[in-house]
């Protein structure tokens, strides 16, 4: 299938070629659906917590956090694409909808508005105005989300980056350090550095702490590679092979490379107004409380079955009820010690109002267990998907991390995916029709054999900026 120019381009790429081989093989075949049983739900497999439970855990994380690495892991890598996607229908193809019109009336508004008003000439139609925002001017379509302007303050306005900064400083700080890990697209790192050169200074001295920014791009070697309608490989006009990035499941990579207690996992267009970030700060510090319990618990238990001097039942019923991964019949320690000694990750879900999004579900394991997974649309069968629109509850991304196993050592989160998830889609590259595929996303495979556990978390929580017209809700004004 390659040839030796073919295997040197792979090795280049930091690939193998089974790896590629196993690629193609799941193009060929596709990929499974995932074997779902049920929406998890209040009182089975969402968390709610009363006011008291909530603030047992949220002392807890405040009491600890002083002696813990803590890192707050932001995705922001591409262009914010999809954001502006109905600006440049109405510059490139004049059409023009509803969101236009919603635009244009309220422009004055958005918080960018200051720094556009200085490329709209007088006498500007509505095009020139979208235009100036998209194109020349703001350039906000080449820029990734991070570096375009959210919300307004007397002081001046905020990018979405800088927001994290504001978070970080709430929630994410120890010993006076706030550590914030940026997941960038390679192009867009210079822009970062730029903008966070200038106002962290800023932040450092309203807040009196220090920031520890560091950046990584997605790596090569989890690219994968393209192929023709007929599934064999896509070439290029030179004749090499076309490698593409792999979505963000992909960032599994990056996330393995952090070394700290905790990781804070939430993406970078998910951030409020000071006003209104009380609920996100305490429920992040509720998370991390609760992850702290479970972990400790789980690594008394790890260390007891070590021992042989366990109670298996009370193991069993800790993982059962705490852990939420229900057991087969006849479980013996080995199993109990194989699902202890994993990655655990407690994770926030909203009530659902119509929001598009995974959900929490409950999913049968090869091993005869059942578990709770974050799941997309995309993974469930058309006969399962009764499940998905009767789910009480879906994913926000907001996600408390424990990547170290008991022996205080760094899990490689590589061996707790589910390599028999993933994307397959069509695209194009100069005209000619492709496949592509992606592996499963951060929060879906990619954390597939973790130990999880969904918690009720208010709406509040949850403010993402999917197109630009959501900056006008109350959230970002």
């Amino acid at each position: 299938m390659f040839t030796e120019k073919d295997l040197q381009q792979i090795e280049q790429h930091g690939l193998k070629a089974e790896v590629v081989e196993r690629q193609i093989e799941n193009f060929r075949r596709g990929f499974p659906f995932l074997n779902v049983i049920r929406a998890a739900s209040p009182a089975d497999g969402v968390l709610v917590l009363d006011q008291g439970k909530a603030d047992e855990a949220v002392a807890r994380y405040e009491q600890r956090v002083g002696g813990l690495s803590v890192v707050k892991f932001v995705p922001a890598s591409g262009a914010a694409t999809r954001m502006f996607k109905e600006l440049f229908a109405f510059v490139n193809e004049d059409k023009r909808g509803k969101g236009i019109d919603t635009l244009v009336e309220n422009i004055e508004k958005f918080a960018f508005w200051p720094e556009l008003k200085q490329f709209v000439p007088a006498g500007a139609d509505d095009k020139d105005l979208v235009g100036a925002i998209v194109k020349k001017g703001l350039d906000y379509g080449s820029k990734p989300k991070g570096l375009v302007t959210f919300h307004a303050y007397p002081e001046g306005a905020r990018k979405a980056v800088e927001e994290h900064l504001v978070e970080g400083a709430a929630y994410a700080s120890s010993q006076g350090v706030v550590w914030i890990h940026f997941t960038v697209s390679p192009e867009h790192i210079e822009g970062f550095k730029i903008l966070l050169e200038e106002k962290v200074p800023v932040y450092e001295q309203r807040f009196g702490v220090h920031y520890d920014i560091s950046f990584s791009v997605q790596k090569p070697s989890t690219d994968t590679i393209a192929v023709n309608p007929d599934n064999t490989p896509f070439r290029q006009d030179d004749g090499s092979l076309l490698f593409r990035p792999a979505g963000h499941g992909a960032l599994i990579e990056n996330l393995s490379d952090i070394d700290a207690d905790i990781v804070f996992i939430k993406n970078i267009d998910n951030v409020t107004t000071d006003a209104r970030r009380g609920d996100t700060v305490r429920y992040k510090k509720v998370l991390a409380g609760m992850l702290l319990d479970l972990q400790e618990r789980a690594f008394v238990c790890i260390k007891a079955l070590e021992e042989g001097h366990a109670d298996l039942k009370a193991v069993a019923r800790f993982v059962e009820k705490e852990l939420c991964v229900k057991l087969p019949e006849g479980c013996d320690a080995a199993l109990l010690k194989k699902i202890l000694d994993r990655p655990i990750r407690v994770c926030g879900m909203v009530r659902n109002e119509g929001e598009p999004g995974g959900g929490p579900f409950w999913v049968g394991n090869p091993d005869g267990t059942e578990s709770l997974q974050i799941a997309e649309s995309s993974q469930i069968s058309p006969e399962d998907m009764p499940l998905m629109k009767a789910a009480t509850h879906f994913n926000p991304v907001d996600l408390v991390c424990g990547v170290r196993d008991v022996r205080g050592k760094r899990f490689d989160l590589r061996k707790y995916t589910d390599p028999a998830t993933g994307f397959i889609s069509s695209k194009s590259s100069d005209g000619r029709e492709l496949r592509a595929q992606e592996l499963p996303g951060l929060w879906n495979g990619a954390m597939a054999r973790w130990n999880t556990v969904f918690v009720d978390v208010p709406i509040t929580t949850f403010s993402p900026v999917k197109v630009v017209q959501d900056l006008l809700r109350p959230q970002h004004q």
